[in-house]
């Protein structure tokens, strides 16, 4: 039984070894040249509340001069309504100059973003943002693809306590897909840069 346990926790415990010494505060966050945020929920008025806290991180990013621009990621389907153009002006609406913001329509799932953030759009050094939940996944799956990946993390338990708690349960059974991704890594679902007329 023992060894079941440690076998299904394995997976758990290297996401958070591939990330240690990379998840600083954001007063100390090192200069990047790219922000990347990861996408989350849309709502039809605008971002949900974990997303929008995400964005907020990028903002004092871009302000506190730690990263040039920021590249926000996610499904930029109707379905999902359009994470990305949601991210994008949610951005531009606080004060981020939209020419120093570009959007990946087609991160569908964490890997698919850090796959094709390097691939696609040349990143090759990034400061990951994303809830604290999901943090020592994205870095582990950054770094697996090929990024210099440090990471800013909201820790949105005492604003968002049952969504945090569920993203905090969900990271074990998320963390052995995680593993098998970074050893096997599959292309993402889409390959390529969008064509601006398609987004």
């Amino acid at each position: 039984m023992g060894g079941v346990v440690v076998l299904a926790l394995a997976p758990f415990a290297w996401t958070r070894l591939a990330g240690a010494g990379r998840r600083p505060d954001i007063a100390h966050v090192p200069h990047r040249p790219v922000a990347v945020v990861l996408g989350a929920a849309a709502w039809a008025d605008g971002p949900s509340p974990l997303l929008a806290r995400r964005l907020d991180l990028a903002v004092r990013l871009i302000e506190e001069g730690k990263v040039d621009r920021v590249l926000v990621s996610g499904d930029n389907r109707e379905v999902s309504f359009r994470e990305t153009d949601t991210m994008t002006g949610y951005l531009v609406d606080q004060g981020v100059p939209a020419d120093r913001v570009e959007a990946d329509p087609y991160g569908y799932r964490t890997w698919d973003t850090c796959v094709r953030v390097r691939e696609f759009y040349g990143v090759d050094a990034a400061t990951m943002v994303t809830q604290s939940f999901h943090l020592p996944r994205t870095l582990a799956l950054a770094r697996a693809a090929g990024i210099d990946a440090v990471g800013v993390g909201d820790s949105s338990l005492g604003a968002r306590r049952r969504s945090t708690v569920i993203g905090y349960l969900r990271e074990v059974p998320a963390a052995a897909k995680a593993l098998k991704d970074a050893v096997l890594r599959p292309a993402p679902a889409m390959a390529g840069r969008p064509d601006p007329r398609d987004t």
